[in-house]
């Protein structure tokens, strides 16, 4: 698909779809959207489209989305998104990317991360791509603080990506070496999870649904978010973990000192949360709210042909 209005990719795609007798096309990203959409609409064939970011959609962009039969956002922030894009309603449903109960469970063990890399008081993690959207300046910063009242505190920068760079420099010139580890990529993020004490996701913009969260929430790990995207949808501020402004280091500082002051009200706002978790955010129920959505634009389709 070399562009939106690739005639050769849509033909392609086309017979694909008659071919496989293809009843519901679901697309995901701006030039798929057009070649894949123009492809099974001009076929009779449902068109379902997912929103990933929390990103304004200017009107005059908003065609695609109003094309399909029905939109897929990863939560309620992105629903609203959709419908100020002139969207109805009733055609977005919001449904979380949903996470692996098979893998992130309470009976997962940090034992093992914890020893690898010499844990042994308190423990709070950043895991996520490494770019500026994530908020890592400031999650160092609220570190800093952090260490003046709780100084055998470890802090874990999980993840990879384009500022690795900056924020190892960050690092250096704040003097934190000596309490911050730099994991990199790692494939054992249940148990890096379980190791943390407290995680944090101190996103500052883009942030639609994050899948850190419930991932350390379904291993009872609390957690410390922003009012960006659908965290809060994810976390109610003093019920199922904290919640606070982007941006604000302080805020932050704060809100990871209470939960490392008070560990058992911390675990049972972990627990609270992970109630909630496994209960409505599991893979099954993403899946399930999926095919249910498939299975309305397909009959709207059908009764518009």
């Amino acid at each position: 698909m070399r562009g939106a209005w690739d005639v050769a990719a849509i033909l392609a795609l086309r017979a694909l779809v008659r071919t496989r007798a293809v009843d519901v096309v679901h697309t995901h990203s701006s030039i798929d959207a057009w070649v894949a959409g123009a492809a099974a609409r001009s076929v009779g064939r449902a068109v379902v489209r997912s929103r990933h970011v929390s990103i304004a959609i200017p009107r005059r962009r908003a065609l695609v989305y109003r094309l399909a039969d029905r939109i897929i956002t990863s939560g309620e922030a992105v629903a609203r998104i959709v419908e100020n894009a002139g969207v109805p309603r009733d055609r977005i449903a919001a449904i979380g990317p949903g996470i692996d109960t098979a893998r992130f469970h309470p009976a997962v063990s940090g034992d093992a991360v914890r020893a690898e890399l010499g844990l042994r008081g308190p423990v709070v993690g950043l895991v996520a791509n490494i770019r500026g959207s994530k908020g890592h300046r400031f999650f160092l910063d609220a570190a800093r603080d952090v260490l003046r009242h709780h100084p055998d505190t470890r802090f874990l920068i999980v993840g990879d990506g384009i500022g690795f760079d900056d924020v190892q420099r960050r690092v250096t010139e704040l003097g934190l070496e000596p309490h911050v580890i730099m994991t990199g990529f790692r494939h054992d993020i249940p148990d890096v999870m379980a190791a943390l004490d407290v995680l944090v996701l101190p996103s500052v913009k883009s942030e639609a649904m994050s899948q850190v969260i419930p991932q350390a929430l379904a291993v009872g790990t609390p957690v410390v978010g922003t009012t960006v995207g659908g965290t809060p949808e994810l976390v109610r501020d003093g019920e199922t973990g904290r919640i606070v402004p982007p941006a604000d280091a302080p805020a932050l500082a704060a809100a990871i000192a209470e939960l490392l002051a008070a560990p058992a009200r911390a675990r049972e706002l972990a627990r609270r949360g992970q109630g909630e978790v496994l209960a409505h955010h599991s893979m099954d129920a993403a899946m399930t709210r999926t095919v249910a959505v498939y299975e309305e634009a397909r009959a709207a389709r059908r009764r518009r042909s």
